[in-house]
C-alpha cells in the first residue's frame, strides 16, 4: 500500500457543508491545513459559496456542488464530479443528515422514505462510488456522522434513530470489508449540538403531522418542540464536533467510534449494556413524554382527548 499524502494535500468531500458541523468542519480544515481540497456539497448555493470563499480565503482549493442528497441522481453526479475535478478523493465525510421527530404510529411512509433517502441511502451511494477510486490511490478514510441516536432509540424519534441504526451497520460493515484496502471507516456519535437541527426537526413535524396539539401523543410534540432548550446545556458547538471528525481523518489507526458527546464513552455503555432494559424504557419515556401518554390513557381519559378533537 502507497502511504497517504498529508492533509494538506488531500481531497476531502464534505456533505451537508452549508452550515452546522460540515460549515464548521470545512473552515477547520481550511485553517489547519492550508493547500487542502476541499469538495463541499449541500442543498443552499448561497451558503455553500459563503463557507468556500471563507475557505479559499484561508489557502484551501475548493469546489463547490450543490446537491440535494434525499435524491440518488444528484448523490451520483456529486461523486463523478468531484473524481473529474481532481481526479480520487482521500477523504469522505458523510455529514448530512436531519431528523424526523413524531411517535412511529403518526409518520407515514413516505417520511421514513426521505429520512433513510437523506442519512443511509446518500451515504451508501457515495461510498458505493468511491471505494473504487480510494482503492487505486492507495487507500482513504470514510467518516459516518450517525449520533447517539444511532446507538440507543428515544420514543418520538423512531425514523431517526432507525436510519442512524442503519448507518451504524453499514459502517460496522464496511470497516470489515475495506481495510484490506487501507481503506479505514469511522464513526462519530455526536450528542446534542447547537444547530438548526431541532428546529427544523419541529418544521418538519408541522409539516408531517396535522394538528400536533390535538394528538393523543400531545406530550410528546410538546417535549420535542422544547427539546433544543432542555438540552442546551449539554449541547456542543459544531466547531467542537469538528475537532473529533478531524481526529480520524489524520489518526495512523482511526477507532471505529468517537464520541462527540458530553460523558458520552460513560452514558452509551451504562444504558446499552449495563441498565436494565426497563430501567431505559423508563427512562427514555419520562424524557420524551410517552410516560404522560401511558398515565392519560391508563386514567381513562381517552373521551378527553376525542372531545379535544
Amino acid at each position: 500500500m502507497s502511504d497517504r499524502p498529508p492533509l494538506s494535500q488531500q481531497v476531502i468531500l464534505i456533505t451537508g457543508a452549508s452550515v452546522g458541523i460540515g460549515a464548521a468542519l470545512a473552515g477547520l480544515l481550511a485553517r489547519r491545513f492550508p493547500g487542502v481540497r476541499l469538495a463541499l456539497a449541500a442543498r443552499r448555493a448561497d451558503r455553500l459559496e459563503q463557507v468556500a470563499e471563507s475557505c479559499r480565503q484561508l489557502g484551501a482549493e475548493v469546489f463547490v456542488k450543490p446537491t440535494d442528497v434525499a435524491i440518488p441522481s444528484q448523490v451520483t453526479d456529486l461523486s463523478k464530479s468531484v473524481i473529474d475535478r481532481w481526479g480520487r478523493v482521500d477523504a469522505l465525510v458523510n455529514n448530512a443528515g436531519y431528523g424526523q421527530m413524531g411517535p412511529i404510529e403518526l409518520m407515514p411512509p413516505s417520511a421514513a422514505e426521505e429520512q433513510f433517502a437523506v442519512n443511509f441511502h446518500a451515504p451508501l451511494i457515495l461510498t458505493h462510488h468511491l471505494i473504487p477510486v480510494m482503492r487505486e490511490s492507495g487507500g482513504g478514510r470514510i467518516v459516518n456522522v450517525s449520533s447517539l441516536g444511532g446507538r440507543m432509540a428515544f420514543p418520538g424519534a423512531g425514523l431517526y434513530s432507525a436510519s442512524k441504526f442503519a448507518l451504524e451497520a453499514f459502517s460496522d460493515v464496511a470497516r470489515m470489508e475495506l481495510k484490506g484496502f487501507n481503506i479505514q471507516v469511522s464513526v462519530v456519535e455526536p450528542g446534542p449540538v447547537v444547530t438548526e437541527f431541532f428546529q427544523a426537526a419541529w418544521q418538519k413535524v408541522l409539516e408531517t403531522v396535522p394538528d400536533p396539539e390535538k394528538s393523543i401523543y400531545r406530550p410528546v410534540f410538546e417535549k420535542i418542540e422544547g427539546i433544543d432548550r432542555q438540552l442546551a446545556i449539554l449541547g456542543w458547538t459544531p466547531d467542537r464536533v469538528a475537532e473529533v471528525i478531524i481526529r480520524p481523518l489524520v489518526a495512523r489507526h482511526p477507532r471505529p467510534r468517537y464520541y462527540a458527546a458530553t460523558g458520552g464513552a460513560f452514558f452509551v455503555p451504562m444504558m446499552t449494556k449495563f441498565m436494565p432494559t426497563w430501567f431505559t424504557d423508563a427512562f427514555w419515556k419520562r424524557i420524551y413524554g410517552i410516560d404522560l401518554v401511558e398515565k392519560e390513557w391508563g386514567d381513562g381519559e381517552m373521551g378527553r382527548w376525542e372531545k379535544s378533537g
